[in-house]
């Protein structure tokens, strides 16, 4: 099965791959558009970075960056996710007409989003992800007791756990073993070569690697310094093949097109060797 395309649309000045970018509504909604085109299954809009170190804005802001894009991209038919850790803007969000909620802290951050969710429209999904802390401490706490992808299932069943008990059903549930967050570069390619574990909870799958900086720092220069995030996308190309192999749910990418053309070329493959 060919995984989902999850294209980012980021209404953010300070997100580490296109912070400012598309920070005003008219740019951030032509961009969701120009990846519906390169062909995203998925709109991913989010109103806060969670890039390492990155503050929090108000809650008024981050409605009001992500709100007037998830109407004008849903009346483009687009299907919405909308990336956030608030209630508020989940809410918000699902009225404007987002499909699913992508939550990087599992409920954690707000655990009043798993109610929002759980009083949805049936059809509405919720991204749990792994998450331990706030990006501005997150790497504090990378120190597992176990190997990492074990102790990530554990952690993200816990959060599976919550989910129910809060009253949303397990066929609205996908979960994220969330790369790059409390998790040392080392770790994230642990993670990702056991993802197996994440999937043997038995629940769909979304990864997110794209453009991440523990690909920066495999391609860093001679001195050590990390290649630009906007030149990691052949080893990106690289994790996809991988995961089509696994058999994810999705994968939450930034250049859509290129995502698309690995994708395309491995079912194309697939039918030759199967």
């Amino acid at each position: 099965m060919t995984p989902l395309v999850m294209g980012v649309v980021n209404v953010t000045p300070d997100s580490f791959s296109d912070g400012g970018l598309f920070l005003d509504a008219e740019h951030a909604i032509a961009h969701g558009r120009q990846l519906l085109a390169d062909g995203a299954d998925i709109l991913d809009v989010g109103g806060e970075s969670t890039r390492p170190g990155a503050t929090r804005p108000l809650v008024e802001e981050e409605l009001g960056r992500v709100v007037p894009v998830i109407e004008a991209l849903v009346a483009a038919d687009a299907t919405v996710s909308v990336d956030t850790m608030r209630a508020e803007v989940a809410a918000a969000a699902l009225a404007a007409g987002a499909r699913i909620v992508n939550d990087v802290s599992g409920g954690l951050a707000d655990p009043a989003i798993l109610g929002v969710v759980a009083d949805a429209d049936p059809e509405v999904r919720y991204v749990a992800m792994h998450w331990r802390a706030h990006s501005d401490r997150m790497h504090d706490f990378t120190s597992y007791d176990g190997p990492v992808a074990a102790v990530v299932a554990d952690e993200l069943r816990a959060r599976v756990d919550a989910l129910r008990a809060a009253g949303v059903d397990d066929a609205r549930i996908v979960l994220d073993p969330g790369l790059g967050f409390a998790k040392t570069p080392q770790q994230n390619w642990e993670l990702l070569g056991r993802i197996g574990l994440v999937q043997e909870l038995g629940f769909p799958v979304l990864v997110g690697a794209s453009r991440k900086r523990f690909l920066g720092e495999l391609l860093a220069a001679p001195d050590g310094t990390p290649r630009p995030v906007g030149e990691r996308e052949l080893a990106h190309a690289a994790i996809l093949a991988t995961l089509v192999f696994h058999g994810v749910w999705g994968v939450r990418v930034h250049d859509v097109r290129a995502a698309r053309d690995v994708l395309t070329a491995m079912e194309r493959l697939g039918r030759e060797t199967t």
